[in-house]
Order: structure tokens, then C-alpha cells, then sequence
């Protein structure tokens, strides 16, 4: 996947929003307000950081040599992902699970109003 199938998909789920809090080249997702992704424009192959189950995150580090601790980011939760050499329906995986991870974080009163949308 590239940088835009990523920015398209993100926006595709329910109350994403992005913007441009860091710099004129990480464009960041948000949901209720909270960071689910940030991803690279300039970085070639497409390169994002994403939310995970902690346990998850070791697991996918040891059988993806493409999936990292994310950079200044806290590397217990957050994972750098290159998109090479990674099947589309894992990305897909990946950016789904940092989205609910988040979402379900949010307040139950927030969480209802976005489902309702």
C-alpha cells in the first residue's frame, strides 16, 4: 500500500479526522480527538505508525522484519509499519486494530456518538 491508499482508508472509517500537528510531512488520524496513525508522505516504500496490543506488537516484531518500535513514539503501544513486502489485508489488520484500540478508549457518551454516525 502507498502513503494515499493508506490516507483514503483511514478516512473511509467513521470520524477520522487528519491533520498536520508535527511537521509539513506526517499526516496524522485522529478519532474522538486521539492519535490512531501517523504516516509518512515523503518516505518511500509508504512508512506509518500505528497503535497495538502490547502482546501483539512482540509477536508481530518477531515474524515481520518490516515492524518496529515506533520512533518517538511509546514502543510498548505504537509500531512502526514499512508497507514492503507486507500483504494488504495485514496493513488493513494493522490500521483496523489501532482504530478500535482508540476508539475504544474513548468515553461510552463518544464511542455511542460516533457509532451513530
Amino acid at each position: 500500500m502507498e502513503a494515499e491508499e493508506i490516507r483514503e482508508y483511514c478516512l473511509s472509517k467513521k470520524a477520522v479526522t487528519e491533520g498536520f500537528p508535527f511537521d509539513n510531512e506526517t499526516l496524522v488520524f485522529k478519532i474522538g480527538g486521539k492519535m490512531f496513525l501517523l504516516v509518512s508522505l515523503e518516505k518511500h516504500p509508504a512508512t506509518f505508525s500505528a497503535k497495538a496490543d502490547p502482546e501483539w506488537s512482540e509477536e508481530l516484531r518477531e515474524n515481520y522484519p518490516q515492524i518496529s518500535g515506533a520512533y518517538h513514539m511509546n514502543k510498548t503501544h505504537w509500531n512502526s509499519i514499512v508497507c514492503e513486502g507486507l500483504k494488504k489485508n495485514l496493513i488493513i489488520k494493522l490500521i483496523d486494530h489501532s482504530y478500535d484500540l482508540v476508539l475504544n478508549s474513548l468515553p461510552k457518551k463518544t464511542i455511542a456518538e460516533i457509532l451513530a454516525r
